[in-house]
C-alpha cells in the first residue's frame, strides 16, 4: 500500500561464534583474574563492545611492549603473528588467545604451504590486524593482494606453485572477482582446502542482498574499523538498495536519509550486539516504521569452546562450554 512505512530487518546479523567467543573471553579473564585484563588491540571491531569491556577493566594496548611484565593479556578474534606471541612469552604475559578459531584455520593453511615452498597471495586489506598475523606465519613466502586491480600487477616467482588465501570477513563476490582475475594470468594458480571468508560474513552478506532489491535505504549497524560491516554496505548498494549508511549507534541515523522513504533495510556486523540494532528499530518506530518484517536467510548454529586458558575454573574444573551466536536476536 502506498506510503506505508516498514523495516525488512536481515537474519542472520550481529555476533558470530568468534566474536562472542573473544567478548566472553575477555569477561571470564576479568572474572577469574581481576582488573586489568590487557587486551592487544581491539577484541572485535566494536565501539560499543570496547567501551563496554572498558568500563569492567580491560584495558586496549597496541602492542604487548604496553603491557606490564607478568600480566594478562587477551589476543584478539583478529589473531597475531607467531612474532607477538613470542614477545609475550618474553616478557612473562599471561597470554589468553583469543582468536577466531577460523581465522586460527587460516594462519595453519599458511604454515603448511609455506612448509611445502608454495608462494601465498593473501587476498585481503594492507594494515588489517587479521592479514598481518596471517601474512606473520609465513613472511617469506606471502603477497598481500588488496583487490582486483592489485591482481593485474601482482608478480610470482615460479606460476607452478601458487595458492590464494584470504582475509575472512571480505566481499564474496569481490573476493571470487580477484581469485578470477589471479587465474588468468596464473592457471595453476591453487584453492584454499576450504573456503577462507568465514560462515558469518558470507551468510550476512546473503542476508543483505535479499534486502537490498526490496529497499529504499539500508542502514548497517557497525563501526568503521570493522571489515565485514563496511562491505554490508557496499553489498547492499552493489544489489539494490537506493542508499545504505553505516552507524555505530541510532542517534547517529539523519532524518534527511529517510526523506520519502518507505521500506528501511536494517542489518549489523558480525561484531555488533543486538542491543544497538534493537535501539536502530526503535528509532525507526518513532520516525514511523513500526512493521518490522525478519527476512532470513540461513539458520546458524556453528559454536566455539572457550579459549584453553580459560577452560579451567579456580578449584581446576574444566569449564567446557560451548559458545556461539550471543546476540543476534534469534535463539528466543
Amino acid at each position: 500500500m502506498a506510503g506505508h512505512k516498514k523495516v525488512l530487518l536481515a537474519s542472520p546479523r550481529g555476533y558470530c561464534a568468534g566474536v562472542d567467543r573473544a567478548v566472553i573471553a575477555v569477561e571470564k579473564a576479568l572474572e577469574r583474574y581481576g582488573a586489568p585484563v590487557y587486551v592487544r588491540k581491539q577484541i572485535v571491531h566494536n565501539i560499543h563492545v570496547v567501551t563496554e569491556l572498558e568500563a569492567q577493566g580491560a584495558i586496549f594496548v597496541d602492542e604487548v611492549d604496553e603491557v606490564p611484565e607478568g600480566a594478562h593479556v587477551v589476543f584478539s578474534a583478529h589473531g597475531v603473528s607467531p612474532a607477538v606471541v613470542n614477545e609475550a612469552a618474553a616478557r612473562g604475559l599471561q597470554a589468553i588467545d583469543a582468536t577466531c578459531p577460523l581465522v586460527t584455520k587460516v594462519h595453519r593453511e599458511a604454515v603448511r604451504f609455506a612448509r611445502d615452498d608454495f608462494e601465498i597471495l593473501l587476498i585481503g586489506h594492507d594494515g588489517h590486524e587479521e592479514v598481518e598475523g596471517t601474512a606473520g606465519e609465513a613472511p617469506d613466502h606471502v603477497t598481500i593482494v588488496n583487490s582486483p586491480e592489485d591482481a593485474e600487477t601482482v608478480e610470482v616467482k615460479d606460476p607452478s606453485k601458487v595458492v590464494w588465501l584470504s582475509q575472512t570477513t571480505l566481499s564474496v563476490d569481490e573476493t571470487m572477482e580477484t581469485v578470477r582475475r589471479l587465474r588468468e594470468r596464473f592457471p595453476e594458480l591453487n584453492d584454499p582446502p576450504s573456503d577462507d571468508i568465514c560462515y558469518a560474513t558470507q551468510n550476512r552478506q546473503v542476508a543483505i542482498k535479499k534486502v537490498a532489491k526490496d529497499a529504499d535505504l539500508v542502514i548497517v549497524v557497525g563501526s568503521s574499523n570493522s571489515s565485514n560491516s563496511v562491505r554490508l554496505v557496499e553489498v547492499a548498494l552493489e544489489y539494490g538498495a537506493q542508499a545504505a549508511y553505516r552507524v555505530d549507534y541510532a542517534h547517529e541515523i539523519e532524518q534527511a536519509w529517510l526523506d520519502g522513504v518507505e521500506t528501511v533495510g536494517v542489518t549489523s556486523g558480525a561484531s555488533v550486539p543486538e542491543v544497538l540494532v534493537q535501539e536502530v528499530l526503535a528509532e525507526l518506530a518513532g520516525a514511523g516504521y513500526r512493521d518490522v518484517e525478519q527476512v532470513r536467510t540461513a539458520e546458524e548454529d556453528l559454536m566455539f569452546s572457550l579459549p584453553k586458558e580459560l577452560r579451567q575454573d579456580a578449584s581446576g574444573k574444566r569449564d567446557e562450554r560451548a559458545l556461539g551466536g550471543r546476540g543476534t536476536g534469534d535463539r528466543g
